[in-house]
C-alpha cells in the first residue's frame, strides 16, 4: 500500500508557487491519488483569522517576535486539524508554505535566530517535517514584477527586506539538500510544473505510488 506524503512549496511571493500547488493537486488527483491541499498561515478558521492579522492587519503594530509566534500558532492548528488527519488518512498533503517561510521571513530577513525559529517550529508542529519542499527561485525584482495583487504587510518592508528573503530560502535549501529543492521559476507555468512534476514523482514513487509524468 503506497504510504503517504507531505509536500510543501515555498520561495518569493510572485514566484508562481500557489498556482503550482493547484496545478500539482489538480495533476494529483487526475491520477487518483487523494490530495488535501492547504495553505499557511491559513488552513483553518482560526487559522485565518491569523492570516488576516498577519498580512493585512495593519492598525496593530507586531513585533517581529509576536509576528513568528502568531505564525507558529496557526501552524500548529493546522497541522492538529488538517494535516495529522489527512497524512493518517493515507493521502498525499500538499502545503503552500509551511515552517521554512517562518524561518526565512522572521529570521533570515526579521532579525530573529534561525535555530530558534526552527527549534520552535518543531514544537509547534509536533516535528512534523515535509518530505519534500520545493523552494521556487526568482530574482527579486522580478517576483515583484510579476505581484498581481495589493501587497500585503510583509511585501511592504522594501528591496532589502526581499532580497534577504530570496538569500535566506537559498541558504536554507542549500542547508537541507535531501529534502529541499530549488526551482527555477524563470520560465513559463507548464515548464516550471513540469520541473515540480519531475521532483514530486520521484517522492511519489519511493512511496509507492504509481505516477506518470
Amino acid at each position: 500500500m503506497p504510504r503517504p506524503a507531505f509536500l510543501s512549496l515555498d520561495g518569493l511571493d510572485g514566484t508562481g508557487k500557489s498556482t503550482q500547488c493547484r496545478l500539482l493537486a489538480e495533476w494529483l488527483t487526475a491520477q487518483k491519488v487523494p490530495v488535501t491541499s492547504c495553505t499557511d498561515p491559513g488552513g483553518t478558521p482560526l487559522g485565518q483569522e491569523l492570516r488576516k492579522l498577519l498580512l493585512f492587519g495593519r492598525e496593530h503594530t507586531i513585533s517581529t517576535t509576536t509576528e513568528a509566534l502568531l505564525f507558529m500558532a496557526s501552524r500548529a492548528q493546522l497541522v492538529e486539524e488538517i494535516i495529522r488527519p489527512a497524512l493518517d488518512r493515507g493521502e498525499v498533503v500538499i502545503s503552500d508554505r509551511f515552517l521554512l517561510a517562518n524561518v526565512v521571513y522572521q529570521g533570515h530577513a526579521g532579525g530573529l535566530s534561525a535555530d530558534a525559529l526552527w527549534q520552535v517550529g518543531a514544537f509547534a508542529t509536533g516535528g512534523l517535517e515535509p518530505d519534500l519542499t520545493l523552494v521556487f527561485d526568482l530574482p527579486p525584482d522580478i517576483a515583484v514584477a510579476r505581484r498581481n495583487r495589493e501587497a500585503d504587510r510583509m511585501e511592504e518592508r522594501g528591496a532589502d527586506y526581499y532580497a534577504r528573503v530570496s538569500t535566506g530560502f537559498k541558504y536554507e535549501a542549500g542547508m537541507r539538500p535531501a529534502k529541499y529543492r530549488l526551482i527555477d521559476a524563470t520560465p513559463d507555468v507548464d515548464t516550471v510544473q513540469k520541473a515540480v512534476r519531475r521532483e514530486v514523482s520521484r517522492l511519489l514513487s519511493a512511496h509507492g505510488w504509481n505516477v506518470q509524468e
